[in-house]
């Protein structure tokens, strides 16, 4: 005998009434940053030992702006959510845990929010 009603076997939703929302933005963000990894790494160790003047003029063409603005976008929001799991797990205190969670929200808004302004200002 089960206690769920027929919506919440339609729904599949767990006690928490969020499915699995969390777990699947987590891991879109992660395969979305596979190749965007890769191509940061590829291109960053081709500018070690270069001049300022190449990496803004690599920074300035469009195709990489766009690209180097995804890679941000995609890793603060994978960061955000790998980061809210750690302090819903580890902090027991309720107060504790908003303070840590709307801290971490606002730092993560923040550095998105300035490397993408960097990005901008060379790109433009």
């Amino acid at each position: 005998m089960s206690y769920r009603t027929p919506y919440a076997k339609v729904e599949g939703l767990g006690a928490a009434h969020s499915g699995t929302e969390h777990f699947w933005r987590q891991r879109i963000t992660a395969v979305a940053l596979i190749p965007l990894v890769i191509w940061f790494a590829v291109n960053a160790f081709m500018l070690i030992g270069g001049t300022y003047e190449a990496a803004h003029a690599f920074l300035a063409a469009p195709v990489n702006a766009v690209l180097m603005a995804l890679f941000v976008i995609a890793i603060v929001i994978h960061m955000t959510l790998g980061l809210q799991v750690v302090i819903e797990d580890y902090v027991h205190t309720d107060g504790r845990k908003i303070f840590s969670l709307l801290l971490m929200r606002g730092f993560a808004w923040i550095v998105g929010a300035a490397m993408i302004f960097a990005i901008l200002k060379i790109a433009l």
